[in-house]
């Protein structure tokens, strides 16, 4: 039974040495861990694949600018039946009919952009084939006819697209450049979780071995007599409590680095090691140089003014739905035969003109009605525009100040770091010698932990604070220069 135990003790030793072997340590830094978001993330992949979504709907309003060239067919079209007719006296009738049908049209359209009508060019051929009585074949051909569908008053939609797709493009593309800093501000926050958790993994081992240490030196100091029993018993609760904190801390840890590693798409074996950044971007930012960058490149201008543009477009198009009317027309040739070749000779005229109207004469006023909702509808867009471009303007002073702020904050968080972990290691040696309580062990123990993550939340909070001015500025503060990506090579990988 012994040796049985001893088996299974050796293969579960094994075990878990090869399960470490096969876990991979990575040490990551910042900006390899942003690096890797922008390229690997499902944040990034969600950005890349709106992005395509907008390009691919501007690629569709630029193609309905250019002509068109289509062909339709009906081939063949058979029809055996009876079809109603009236006589000349006035009588309807049913005459049997047994017959086959081919057509074919080729077009080529171009939407006119000044006045939003449809112009065509078109040629056609049609042929019949009569089956019953006396059988015979006829052709009608079309060569050529130009037709014009214009409306009057109607509103000119492609010139409203021709304002609106282009701002709507240009926002999606400055909304993919702010999505993608949005990724690396998410990765910040996972990446400082991480970084804290594994630093309090660290403070707490520290603190374990330090109260065990304490422990037993209170034990020899409590035969001797020179402390109390309540006070052994307060080191022996130090390092009880030292010991749940590790755990806790180690249960925290874990729980960081399996969402840094799920937004990173790492695998489960690799365990990440985030490193503290050693130096930080040190750019001195006003508020009206951020501004003018925020409207010149960010999505919002782009937003505002295609909202605008949209409000206005609903305008337009409700008054042009108050009255209606629009012309057809058509000129061209035309000729017929019982053969291809004859049906193009001895052409034809070919003229069709057509002007429909529609007037409301009694519509209790709905269509003005309409007109009236629709400019309400863009005096309260026209409200909101104004009411977030207060708020953003507000946004963007309030992020300067407290970035510009935390320069300082941060200088002032390692100083109190430093001055901490000094005084605690200090309280150690004078607690040894028994110059101190152990109330005033235990806070400086306090005060050294308290500082430590200080120090990582000044930090987090600069480096969020640069990325959030990087994303609502689209500007690279440490090169200078505009945030912009190859869209083109973006959008064909």
């Amino acid at each position: 039974m012994n040796n049985m135990k001893r088996f299974l003790l050796v293969i579960v030793y094994l075990l878990l040495f090869l399960v470490m072997c096969a876990a991979e340590t990575v040490t990551i830094s910042l900006d390899e861990a942003i690096s890797r978001a922008r390229r690997q993330s499902v944040s990034a992949a969600v950005a890349l694949n709106e992005l395509r979504q907008a390009y691919w709907e501007y690629r569709t309003f630029r193609a309905e600018l250019l002509p068109e060239v289509s062909f339709s067919a009906k081939i063949p079209g058979y029809y055996k039946q009876y079809s109603s007719y009236q006589n000349e006296n006035g009588e309807f009738g049913f005459v049997r009919n047994n017959y086959m049908n081919l057509s074919g049209t080729l077009s080529l359209s171009q939407n006119i952009w000044a006045t939003g009508g449809t112009l065509s060019l078109n040629t056609s051929l049609d042929y019949l084939r009569q089956f019953s009585g006396n059988s015979y074949n006829r052709f009608m051909s079309l060569p050529v006819a130009i037709s014009l569908n214009q409306p009057i008053f109607g509103v000119n939609t492609v010139k409203w697209d021709r304002k609106i797709e282009p701002v709507r493009y240009t926002e999606a593309k400055a909304q993919f450049l702010s999505a993608t800093e949005e990724v690396a501000m998410t990765t910040i926050n996972y990446f400082f979780n991480l970084l804290s958790a594994r630093e309090n993994v660290s403070i707490a081992r520290q603190n374990l071995e330090n109260a065990t240490r304490l422990h037993e030196v209170a034990k020899v100091k409590r035969e001797m007599g020179q402390i109390s029993q309540n006070d052994l018993l307060q080191m022996e609760l130090n390092e009880l409590n030292a010991r749940s904190t590790l755990t806790s801390a180690e249960s925290d840890m874990k729980s960081h680095m399996f969402r840094l590693r799920a937004f990173l798409d790492y695998g489960e074996d690799v365990e990440l090691e985030p490193s503290i950044p050693e130096s930080i971007p040190l750019v001195d930012i006003t508020f009206a140089d951020a501004l003018d960058k925020a409207l010149a490149n960010n999505k919002f201008a782009k937003n505002l003014r295609r909202r605008q543009l949209e409000a206005d477009y609903e305008v337009a198009k409700a008054k042009g739905d108050m009255r209606q009317i629009n012309l057809y027309a058509q000129v061209g040739y035309t000729g017929v035969g019982n053969e291809v070749g004859s049906s193009y000779r001895n052409l034809k005229d070919n003229q069709v003109v057509e002007i429909g109207i529609t007037i409301p004469i009694l519509d209790w006023g709905k269509r003005r009605g309409k007109v009236k909702v629709a400019q309400s509808n863009r005096e309260v867009v026209e409200s909101n525009l104004r009411l977030e471009a207060m708020n953003f303007n507000q946004d963007i002073f309030i992020l300067v100040e407290r970035f510009n702020n935390q320069q300082e904050q941060l200088k002032i968080a390692v100083r109190a770091d430093e001055i901490a972990q000094k005084r605690y290691e200090t309280n150690v040696e004078t607690y040894l010698i028994g110059k101190i309580s152990t109330l005033d062990l235990n806070d400086s123990q306090v005060k050294k932990d308290e500082s430590r993550q200080e120090y990582f939340e000044e930090l987090y909070y600069y480096w969020y604070y640069f990325y959030q001015l990087r994303s609502l500025t689209l500007w690279d503060y440490q090169a200078d220069t505009p945030l912009t990506a190859d869209f083109e090579q973006i959008l064909r990988n």
